[in-house]
C-alpha cells in the first residue's frame, strides 16, 4: 500500500474516533442535561434539524410522544433502550443502537437543558445574568 494510501486511511480513521470528542451544539441543536451529568455522563446534542430534514414534525412530536419544550420530557436511558422517545428509532435496525453512547453524550460538560443559541435561550440567559447582577 502506498504511503500516501495509508496516510489517507489514518487520517480518515482519526478523523472518525476524534468526531465525538470534539462534538459541540450548532445552532437550533437541542442540548438535554437533565439526567446526564449526574449519571456521569456528558450532556445530550440532540441535532434537531438533522432529524427535521428527513422526518415531518409529527413523526417526533405526534407519533413519539415529545413534547415541544427542550427537556420536557422525563426521557431516560431505560425508556431509550425499551424503544421509547429515541429508542423507537435508535434501535439497531433504523439507526444505531444506544450502545454508541458518544455518539449522543457528545455535549460540553455544565451546558444546561436548551435549544442552542436560540432567542428564547439568549433572552433567559441575559435576564437570568441581570437578575444576577442586582443581587449582588
Amino acid at each position: 500500500m502506498s504511503a500516501i494510501l495509508k496516510f489517507i486511511l489514518l487520517t480518515f480513521s482519526l478523523a472518525l474516533v476524534a468526531v465525538p470528542l470534539l462534538s459541540k451544539a450548532e445552532y437550533g441543536d437541542v442540548l438535554i442535561n437533565n439526567y446526564s451529568e449526574d449519571a456521569g455522563m456528558r450532556p445530550v446534542v440532540f441535532p434537531h434539524w438533522f432529524h427535521r430534514i428527513r422526518f415531518r414534525c409529527k413523526v417526533c412530536h405526534a407519533d413519539l410522544g415529545f413534547k415541544m419544550q427542550a427537556g420536557g420530557n422525563q426521557m431516560n436511558m431505560l425508556k431509550i433502550i425499551d424503544g421509547e422517545y429515541c429508542g423507537a428509532c435508535h434501535n439497531g435496525e433504523v439507526a444505531w443502537s444506544v450502545e454508541t453512547c458518544d455518539l449522543c453524550h457528545s455535549g460540553m460538560p455544565g451546558m444546561s437543558t436548551q435549544v442552542h443559541q436560540s432567542t428564547a435561550s439568549k433572552l433567559l440567559s441575559g435576564a437570568n445574568r441581570k437578575k444576577q447582577e442586582s443581587q449582588q
